[in-house]
């Protein structure tokens, strides 16, 4: 009997132990993480930040952390295996640095795993190759921006060894972000010829780029020659072969009875360090322009310190918006032979110093060398234009500076909603050779909502040497010859007077009511908004103008937009291209 007890006080603790056993918990094991280790790219490479987990108690939340901040979180929905994936585009970081991104998995019973590292190690950037490219190209070409590409002598797209009979065509297109270079010791230049297209559409994040050749530090305007656009467009040049061809005699044919003419298109192209002499005042410009047609799109285009004009037009009639000239050493804006584009918002910017031996002006416009009547007339129509002239304060500048604006040789342009400062004239209406007061007297040459300013502390002192005879500071220059001279009139009026007489023109001493900023005279990028009181705000672009212009309220190239971010660059002379 005592040992039938026993057994049953036995039987009873091992149910007893048995029942507390069945109601401790399971341990769930604590999430774990694998990864496929180091991972690597060049900036601008995106990579995949990858991790498998394992999460018995069921994934509640991912943590990932970016060199100790912040980088995703994800919320999970209990999976006991999860992949976890997460692009990163690499950064612009310096070669061989390191991006640490750490993981970490809480699952449902709220235990966390170890930290996981996974490094991307950031890779050089390998040189792209460089191209070299000379002679006639013909058919389709695509220039990528992986390589980059010398220019060597005269490069053409298309043949027309004499004018009239085109034996190739051809039509380039370049990639958004290429580099394209002109090789110094030949002066490269791109030429299109007539029937051929240019499709050089870069984006504001990926401009293309024309430039010197040179190290950093190292370059200078006329390192190469420039972009040479030939169409097929009218022009006021006569018949004869000889007169076909851009000044320079270099074989860039242009001219023709299609104004529809489509040589290409050129979005967010930059030029810088370009211009070549050919003969005395004939050149290759940073941007030429010859008889191009209204079918050829050009926008957002900056020019860099040319050595001769940043952008001329020799006939056509293309249409642009969203012009820099930038510290070129010739003229701005050079309009010849019967050009009637359009051309909506454009600024230009001096230096000092950089200035032409013949006169450097930011319009400079011929009907053509003689100042004819040959027909079309240069007629073109510029609105929202910023005429930015070297002296913005007590300086010395070049005294071959002239004008804002040259208008001469019988020409007959329109001038809408702009400002015009810095230079020791505003504007001159010049009839040396040709009418050109007669045509603004007959409406032919207009001039509306156009602002002059920055006329004051002018003169010999600051300026330069100057002229006797001329002392400068004339905001609209009324004697053709001397201060000794009688006015020239614009019909019965001296040009200063018929000048203020048109809609919406104004003479100010200084630009204090402007809203200009001061580091337009400055080196570096420029702020090109303008200020809240601006009294350049306000003014109404005239409605008669074509539908391709934008009716703004402002004068001048901006209001509250800044359209060259991104894409333009102010000190080329530091940026490396090639390595």
């Amino acid at each position: 009997m005592k040992s039938i007890k026993i057994i049953a006080l036995l039987l009873s603790v091992i149910t007893m132990f048995q029942a507390c056993k069945d109601d401790t918990p399971a341990i769930v094991p604590i999430p774990t993480i694998t990864t496929s280790g180091t991972l690597s790219g060049i900036p601008g490479a995106t990579v995949q930040i990858k991790a498998s987990i394992n999460a018995p108690g069921g994934v509640k939340a991912i943590t990932v952390l970016k060199n100790g901040s912040a980088f995703d979180s994800q919320t999970g929905t209990g999976q006991t295996t999860l992949d976890y994936t997460k692009d990163y585009v690499i950064e612009s970081l310096a070669a061989n640095s390191v991006v640490n991104f750490t993981i970490q998995v809480t699952d449902n019973n709220n235990q966390v795993s170890s930290l996981t590292t996974i490094p991307v190690t950031v890779s050089a950037i390998p040189a792209p190759t460089v191209v070299t490219v000379s002679g006639n190209l013909e058919g389709n070409i695509t220039w990528t921006a992986d390589k980059i590409y010398k220019l060597s002598g005269f490069v053409r797209l298309g043949t027309e060894a004499v004018f009239g009979t085109v034996t190739k065509t051809a039509t380039l297109t370049i990639q958004p972000g290429t580099v394209i270079i002109g090789e110094r010791a030949t002066k490269g230049t791109l030429v299109v010829q007539r029937g051929s297209k240019l499709i050089a559409e870069g984006t504001a994040a990926k401009p293309i780029v024309f430039t010197s050749e040179r190290a950093a530090g190292e370059r200078e305007p006329g390192d190469w020659g420039g972009i040479v656009i030939c169409g097929k467009a009218i022009n006021n040049l006569p018949d004869a072969q000889a007169n076909r061809e851009l000044e320079g005699a270099y074989g860039a044919f242009h001219g023709g009875t299609d104004n529809a003419d489509n040589s290409g298109s050129l979005k967010y192209v930059r030029v810088e360090f370009a211009g070549i002499p050919i003969n005395p005042n004939q050149e290759v410009n940073s941007f030429t322009f010859g008889s191009v047609g209204a079918g050829t799109t050009l926008e957002y285009l900056q020019a860099t310190f040319g050595l001769d004009d940043s952008f001329e037009w020799f006939g056509g009639n293309v249409n642009a918006k969203y012009l820099v000239a930038y510290k070129g050493l010739d003229d701005d804006f050079d309009v010849d032979n019967g050009f009637s584009g359009n051309i909506q918002y454009g600024i230009g910017i001096r230096g000092a110093t950089q200035a032409d031996i013949s006169g450097s002006n930011g319009f400079e416009v011929d009907n053509d060398a003689a100042g004819s009547s040959n027909t079309p007339f240069t007629s073109a129509t510029f609105a929202n234009m910023s005429i930015i002239g070297p002296k913005g304060s007590l300086i010395t500048i070049s005294s071959q500076f002239q004008n804002g604006a040259q208008l001469r040789r019988n020409s007959k342009l329109k001038i809408y909603n702009t400002v015009i400062t810095g230079y020791p004239n505003g504007v001159y209406i010049d009839s040396q050779r040709g009418d050109a007061k007669g045509n603004a007297a007959k409406g032919d040459i207009t001039l509306q909502n156009v602002i002059v300013a920055g006329l004051d502390k002018w003169g010999t002192n600051g300026f330069g040497q100057g002229d006797a005879n001329l002392p400068r500071g004339f905001g609209i220059v009324d004697n053709e010859q001397s201060t000794a001279a009688p006015a020239i009139l614009i019909g019965t009026q001296k040009p200063s007077e018929w000048f203020v007489a048109q809609t919406g023109n104004k003479l100010l001493d200084n630009t204090s009511t402007l809203g200009l900023s001061s580091s337009l005279w400055s080196t570096g990028r420029p702020t090109f908004i303008l200020g809240a009181t601006s009294t350049l705000k306000g003014v109404n672009l005239p409605t008669t103008l074509p539908a391709f212009f934008t009716k703004t309220t402002f004068a001048g190239a901006f209001n509250d937009t800044d359209w060259t971010l991104g894409w333009t660059e102010f000190n080329p002379q530091t940026t490396v291209y090639v390595k």
